[in-house]
């Protein structure tokens, strides 16, 4: 009986010593929109075509549907373990022709993009395969893609 209580005695000790620690829980950056920086914004000019527009920046994130003169670039970072970066650059058309470029949020500050360190997959530590290696059959032909060596007639 003795032995018993010892050990239930020890059992909740150490439960409540446990409940005292904080066990991290992993948390991933969260990015959507479109990447935003000053870089792009800057070579935006008045009088830029559509067409030139989607070069320079990629496709809008927002087409107003009410108003198809309005593109919206907005670009949104939560951060793990950190703040939250919101930017958003809002061009105007005229017909075909870029007339007015808004912009909010701070585009002068660079976007550290890569994982921060701790649990989780660290996808930017892998090397990319320089090139991807021929399949070869048993006589040393390459093999085409659909997988069979090429025959001769």
């Amino acid at each position: 009986m003795q032995k018993l209580t010892r050990i239930v005695t020890l059992s909740a000790a150490l439960l409540l010593a446990s409940g005292c620690s904080y066990f991290g829980v992993y948390k991933r950056d969260i990015l959507q929109g479109n990447l935003v920086t000053a870089d792009m914004v800057e070579q935006l000019r008045p009088g830029m075509t559509r067409d030139d527009v989607v070069y320079v920046m990629g496709r809008p994130l927002l087409e107003a549907p009410f108003d198809a003169n309005q593109w919206d670039y907005v670009f949104y970072l939560d951060k793990a373990y950190g703040g939250v970066e919101r930017r958003r650059v809002t061009l105007t058309f005229d017909g075909n022709r870029l007339v007015d470029i808004r912009r909010e949020g701070n585009l002068e500050r660079d976007i550290d993009l890569r994982a921060s360190e701790g649990a989780g997959p660290q996808v930017e530590g892998a090397e990319p395969l320089e090139t991807t290696p021929e399949p070869q059959s048993e006589g040393g032909a390459t093999v085409p893609m659909g997988g069979e060596p090429a025959r001769d007639f």
